[in-house]
């Protein structure tokens, strides 16, 4: 009698739940791709300082050869990145074209020089280290100037903080919203079987043999939703594989993979932890509050 009364409570609880795992599915998703961006901050700052570089002004009077000799001796120090070299006719080409209108030919010559662009490591992206690196450069004979904006240096490396406070705040608020939404989805799931749970109470099943079956379907909800949700973000990696290789470590398998196994024990262990302190509510609840 007692293994059909269960197997009826069960076969009653473990009816579609679509609208719940739907909810749960969605909002693993998001706390997902959140995941992936906090474990990826330190590689989008050095992105974003990577991209903070200055240009070195060559004297008209330096050779072909002292300049490549130069800027291959510049590839060899542990502050450069990349460099990219720029003649004084492509200089001017790019700035005739950005006029509109030929300034050498009002002028009568062309008064840019030759220049390298070198793009920092992230490590010596700030203003301390640039001053350094501009009066080391700054001794060669071949260098006419140093230039880069100190202001947008500051500012980058300020922002870059602030971003990264302002991202753990987030990822703390939305965790938190998150679980409320997911126990406020359950607790609707649990509140339409009060009657159950409360007929089930007056026939004498204990507290254990009530919230097992729902306990059970906690988990299978935790389980599908997080199994949709890593279907969604291996979707969305996808996506934007090509677009964010140089800001993500979306190739890195261990990133990803640390990621996906904490939605999928998160999905459960949320689910889990609402469905009983949404069982454990309704039990202790009397015939009167039942209505309400």
């Amino acid at each position: 009698m007692k293994n059909k009364t269960y197997n009826f409570l069960t076969k009653t609880i473990f009816s579609p739940s679509i609208s719940v795992i739907i909810s749960l599915s969605l909002v693993l998703f998001v706390l997902g791709l959140l995941g992936l961006v906090v474990l990826n901050a330190k590689q989008l700052s050095n992105y974003m300082k990577e991209n903070i570089g200055f240009s070195i002004m060559i004297k008209d009077s330096a050779s072909d050869l002292d300049v490549l000799k130069f800027q291959k001796e510049l590839e060899g120090y542990n502050f450069v990145k990349s460099t990219r070299f720029i003649s004084k006719e492509k200089a001017t080409k790019d700035l005739k074209e950005s006029l509109g209108e030929d300034f050498v030919q009002f002028l009568g010559y062309s008064p840019l020089l030759a220049s390298i662009d070198v793009k920092l490591n992230a490590d010596y992206a700030n203003n301390d280290s640039l001053n350094i690196v501009n009066n080391e450069l700054t001794a060669y004979n071949l260098v006419h100037e140093v230039f880069y904006q100190k202001d947008i240096v500051e500012k980058l490396n300020r922002n870059t903080k602030k971003i990264s406070f302002l991202l753990i705040i987030f990822s703390f608020l939305l965790f938190t919203i998150s679980f409320v939404l997911i126990n406020n989805t359950i607790r609707l799931s649990v509140y339409s079987k009060r009657f159950l749970i409360r007929t089930m109470k007056l026939v004498g099943a204990t507290n254990l043999f009530i919230q097992k079956p729902f306990l059970s379907k906690g988990v299978y909800q935790g389980l599908y939703s997080s199994i949709y949700a890593i279907f969604m973000l291996m979707g969305t990696i996808k996506l934007i594989q090509s677009e964010t290789a140089n800001m993500l470590s979306i190739n890195n398998l261990k990133i990803i993979g640390f990621v996906f196994l904490l939605v999928f024990f998160i999905g459960i262990l949320i689910s889990s932890c609402a469905t009983y302190l949404a069982v454990k509510k309704y039990i202790k609840l009397n015939e009167q509050e039942l209505y309400k």
